[in-house]
């Protein structure tokens, strides 16, 4: 990877160069309505160029952003995209919305829905739950005719306050690591924070922009209510395909920790099977084959194996291009990265010398914003953040912990087009860009300023 070249520009020239380069892409999108994958590498390569990474290494900064990103969500989409099309075919999707509307009520379908996604996304990535969520949220929406925005931004707002504050997600863990905060403390206080955070920002402003914005159809992203015929599957049976990949994914969490611990024995055979099969690829892969078994060939299917390709055909096909653009919106993100504008602008905040909680938030907050990736910009506040609380020790304990939470609230807030995150929720709803700036965007700077807040708040009362 090429070194940033933040000798060669100032940082308010960097500034200035990112700010064009977002105008730019969202005016191909939005104005021009260029299609967002060739916008993302076409504005990717010009960014490159003007902050001064050299020609030799552009090719290697575009690819090295685009095939991280595409390394860490192409199985997750590919396998989570069949995964729910065996549930939408197997007419499990409606058994699921049919128990939930049951069991909520209509009106409070969104909330069920939102609960779900915390339980869903607690040991697992955002990308990942959601995709295993969307069969449920399109056939609430088809059987209540409402728009897919309303039972898909609260699923979105839960999933964000999940993936920012709780361990064991990678951004508050790595944060923790960096200022030598205790991870149960870190979970504490990230529940503290995060519940009432979820249920203002995540769930009821989710709702609100939902209702707000108009209507918009359920996608026929995993094949529409198609129904295979069969009969439908029990609720039991669906609710097991679901929590199996958590199941298996919270194992290999649980696991690796108490290893680190020393609670359980490091260079275990059994243990490392333990820790594979948990990998959230490979979770979701052996749950994939589960439903297979379990929602194809045990109801008496005609030809199963061709009833399978013939789902796998039609899940992966659509979800190409969610993939592509997934892809290049984490090669933008890794241009801006490569550029230096990130580490500049932290180390001029960080110069000013404001109160340490708020300088971390906004460094994790500005990081974000110039690259987009919200466990970059947490891990890169907490490495600049760490010798100014590990130099003052009455800062250990509850106050570091309270520190860690706020760095990632602003890791997790102002989500825009160079967050590959905006652009997966975005093409799996088929929602505009213009649509997601208003109601993704602004979802997400609400969960970020709250969730400061009430850390804010709590450190006040610690330190």
């Amino acid at each position: 990877m090429p070194s940033a070249p933040e000798a060669a520009l100032s940082t308010p020239l960097l500034l200035l160069i990112s700010a064009m380069a977002i105008a730019i892409l969202l005016l191909l999108i939005i104005r021009i309505r260029l299609h967002p994958f060739f916008a993302l590498v076409m504005v990717s390569i010009a960014t490159a160029l003007a902050t001064g990474i050299d020609v030799s290494d552009l090719i290697s900064t575009l690819t090295g952003g685009f095939g991280k990103t595409l390394g860490n969500v192409a199985m997750l989409i590919g396998f989570g995209a069949v995964l729910g099309r065996i549930v939408a075919v197997s007419g499990g999707a409606r058994v699921l919305s049919d128990t939930l509307i049951r069991i909520c009520g209509r009106e409070r379908a969104p909330l069920g829905l939102s609960i779900a996604a915390l339980l869903f996304c607690f040991p697992i990535f955002l990308d990942a739950a959601y995709v295993v969520m969307l069969p449920i949220i399109f056939a609430v929406a088809r059987e209540l005719k409402g728009s897919v925005l309303l039972y898909g931004l609260p699923v979105a707002g839960a999933a964000l306050v999940m993936h920012a504050l709780m361990p064991p997600h990678p951004g508050p863990v790595a944060a923790a690591v960096f200022l030598h905060a205790d991870i149960g403390l870190v979970l504490f206080v990230g529940l503290l924070v995060g519940l009432p955070t979820w249920y203002v920002m995540g769930y009821r402003l989710a709702v609100w922009l939902a209702n707000k914005t108009p209507s918009q159809p359920v996608p026929d992203v995993m094949g529409g209510e198609e129904n295979d015929g069969a009969p439908a599957p029990a609720f039991g049976t669906v609710l097991l395909v679901l929590l199996l990949p958590l199941v298996l994914i919270f194992m290999n969490t649980g696991i690796s920790t108490l290893i680190s611990a020393g609670t359980l024995p490091e260079d275990n055979a059994l243990l490392d099977v333990f820790i594979v099969i948990g990998e959230t690829p490979i979770a979701l892969l052996i749950s994939t084959c589960v439903a297979m078994w379990l929602l194809i060939f045990r109801r008496g299917r005609q030809e199963p194996m061709d009833a399978i390709n013939d789902i796998i055909e039609k899940a992966l096909a659509p979800v190409c291009t969610i993939i592509l653009i997934t892809g290049a919106g984490g090669m933008f993100g890794g241009v801006l990265t490569a550029s230096g504008i990130g580490n500049a602008l932290a180390a001029s905040l960080d110069a000013i010398g404001m109160p340490l909680i708020l300088a971390g938030y906004l460094i994790a907050s500005v990081i974000r914003i110039a690259q987009g990736s919200a466990t970059v910009a947490g891990t890169t506040a907490a490495g600049i953040m760490a010798p100014a609380v590990l130099a003052q020790p009455e800062l250990a304990g509850m106050p570091a912990a309270c520190i860690t939470t706020a760095i990632v609230a602003g890791a997790i807030g102002y989500s825009h087009v160079n967050d590959s995150g905006f652009w997966l929720v975005g093409r799996f709803l088929q929602v505009e860009t213009r649509t997601m700036l208003r109601t993704w965007s602004v979802m997400s700077i609400g969960i970020s300023l709250m969730a400061f807040g009430l850390a804010w708040a709590l450190f006040a009362l610690v330190a």
